[in-house]
C-alpha cells in the first residue's frame, strides 16, 4: 500500500531518510548542535519508542522537540492528542503542514506550542498531558526532563530518548559508579529504568554517540511531599553530596549544614553513616536528610 493510501485510511505515513531530507530542504532547515537537533528517519525506531512508552487512546502526550515530525506522526497514530513543544520557529510553523500532508485524518489531534521546554509552564499548554514521549535535545536533556516532571504533575509515564551515557546515569542504582545527581533527582519523581538502546544510523545527521531509552513511572502515591519548596531542599542536599564525590558525606555536606560537626549530627539523625559517600544513598535517604535541615 502506498503512503498516500495509508494516510487516506487514517494512519500516518511515517518519514523515511529521503522524506526527512526533502522536508529539511523545503523548509530551509539545517540541523544545529546548539539546539541538539538530530532527526530520526526510521519508522521502526519511532514505532518502537511509542510501544516502549505504552501510550494509547486515553493519553494526551507531550512531545519535546518534534523536529520534522518523525515521532509525532507515530504518536498521532495511537494517542488521543499530541502537544508538541518546539523552540525552533521554522519547525514549529511547518509541523502542522507535515502532519496534514501525511496524516490528514489525524491532524486535529496535534497542537504545536512554540516555547522553550526548559521554561514552558503548564498554563501554556492546552491540556494536562498524561505522558511525556520525546527525543530530547542531548545538550539539555536532564534539566529539561527534571523541569517537565516538576512543572507537570499530570505526567504519569515518561519515555525519553537521550544520549546513552545520560540514560545510564538516569537509570543507575545506588552503589553504581554512574549513579549521581541525575539518578537521585529522577528518583524523586518515580521509578526509573532503562528501556532500550538506539544506534546512530537512524538519525540525520548521524550523531557521534549511541542513544538510550529511559522510562519513568511516576509514583502512584508519592512517598514524600512533591511541593516545590520540599523538592528544592532535597535537590540542594543531592547537589551538595555529589559536588565532591570522593569525600565522605560528613565532609561533603559541611557547607550545606554549616559545619562538619553539624553535618554529622544531621546524618546520624537521618540514620545515615557519616563516613558513607553520596553514591551509596538512594533518593529516600536524601529526603530524610533534607528533613534535618
Amino acid at each position: 500500500m502506498s503512503e498516500p493510501e495509508i494516510a487516506a485510511r487514517g494512519s500516518a505515513a511515517l518519514l523515511g531518510p529521503a522524506e526527512v531530507r526533502v522536508l529539511a530542504e523545503r523548509f530551509g532547515v539545517r540541523p544545529t548542535k546548539q539546539l541538539g537537533q538530530n532527526f530520526v528517519h526510521d519508522g521502526n525506531t519511532v514505532r518502537r519508542i511509542v510501544a516502549a512508552a505504552g501510550v494509547g487512546r486515553a493519553d494526551t502526550v507531550l512531545e519535546v522537540g518534534p523536529g520534522l515530525g518523525s515521532l509525532t506522526l507515530a504518536l498521532l497514530d495511537v494517542v488521543a492528542a499530541v502537544i508538541a513543544v518546539e523552540i525552533d520557529p521554522v519547525l514549529a510553523q511547518h509541523l502542522p503542514e507535515t502532519v496534514t500532508d501525511r496524516a490528514p485524518a489525524l491532524a486535529d489531534r496535534l497542537t504545536v506550542v512554540r516555547a522553550d521546554a526548559m521554561r514552558v509552564a503548564a498554563a501554556q499548554l492546552p491540556a494536562a498531558p498524561t505522558a511525556l514521549v520525546a527525543n530530547l535535545p542531548y545538550n539539555v536533556a536532564v534539566p529539561v526532563l527534571l523541569h517537565l516532571l516538576a512543572e507537570l504533575p499530570s505526567i504519569a509515564t515518561t519515555l525519553v530518548m537521550v544520549q546513552a551515557e545520560v540514560a545510564d546515569r538516569l537509570a543507575a542504582e545506588p552503589g553504581n559508579r554512574t549513579y549521581g545527581v541525575p539518578s537521585a533527582k529522577a528518583g524523586f519523581f518515580g521509578t526509573v529504568r532503562r528501556a532500550g538502546a538506539i544506534g546512530t544510523q537512524v538519525f540525520w545527521p548521524v550523531p557521534r554517540v549511541d542513544s538510550g531509552l529511559v522510562r519513568i513511572e511516576r509514583y502512584a502515591e508519592a512517598p514524600w511531599s512533591m511541593d516545590a519548596a520540599h523538592r528544592g531542599r532535597v535537590f540542594e542536599v543531592i547537589d551538595a553530596a555529589f559536588a565532591q564525590r570522593r569525600k565522605t558525606l560528613r565532609a561533603a555536606l559541611a557547607g550545606w549544614a554549616g559545619s562538619a560537626v553539624e553535618a554529622e549530627r544531621r546524618l546520624r539523625a537521618a540514620g545515615i553513616d557519616p563516613t558513607a559517600r553520596g553514591e551509596t544513598l538512594d533518593t529516600a535517604a536524601f529526603v530524610r536528610l533534607a528533613a534535618q535541615g
